[in-house]
């Protein structure tokens, strides 16, 4: 790695601490010297999950997201508690979010979200033979969701239309259609 554009943290000012994100202010010595701000988010990670039925259904969320005033459908995600395994996260979320269950989840990838301000990475797990659990599990209390199952086209058509308009979700799509939907 190249390290000849790091710019090393002269001070910290914390701004908040909340539920989900930290907001710090960091003074930093510039490659060239000179002294900047950046202002950062601290994120704890969070998983996201492609899940796909035995009759090829892609398992989905329609949520209300309150920053863009409007509701999309997104795969299935959730927020990695603290010293929480990512995979162990991912079976949580996977049941608490859809009432399916696996025993199989596999790493596809992770990936940053905004690199330019936060820390935040998500990793994106395929949840392989899902059994629909007979009792549900209670989910956040202040999460509100509706299960949607739909074929990858309709999900593709969503996403031109952009009803599917998350970052995870358009990932786990191109994933699905070159690897799992191939034609």
């Amino acid at each position: 790695m190249n390290n000849e554009f790091e710019e090393k943290t002269v001070s910290t000012e914390e701004i908040y601490k909340g539920k989900i994100i930290d907001l710090r202010i960091d003074t930093v010595r510039l490659p060239d010297g000179n002294q900047s701000k950046r202002e950062l988010v601290s994120h704890p990670g969070a998983v996201a999950i492609l899940a796909v039925t035995e009759d090829d259904k892609l398992v989905m969320v329609e949520q209300y997201r309150k920053p863009l005033e409007k509701t999309l459908i997104e795969i299935p995600a959730g927020k990695l508690e603290k010293g929480e395994n990512p995979e162990t996260t991912a079976i949580r979320e996977l049941e608490e979010e859809t009432g399916y269950s696996t025993d199989s989840m596999e790493l596809i990838n992770s990936f940053y979200t905004s690199p330019g301000f936060a820390d935040e990475i998500v990793y994106l797990y395929k949840a392989g033979s899902l059994k629909k659990l007979e009792n549900s599990l209670e989910g956040d209390e202040d999460e509100f969701v509706s299960l949607k199952e739909i074929t990858i086209e309709e999900a593709l058509e969503m996403e031109h239309s952009g009803y599917i308009h998350d970052a995870k979700t358009s990932y786990a799509l191109l994933y699905a259609k070159h690897f799992l939907f191939k034609d």
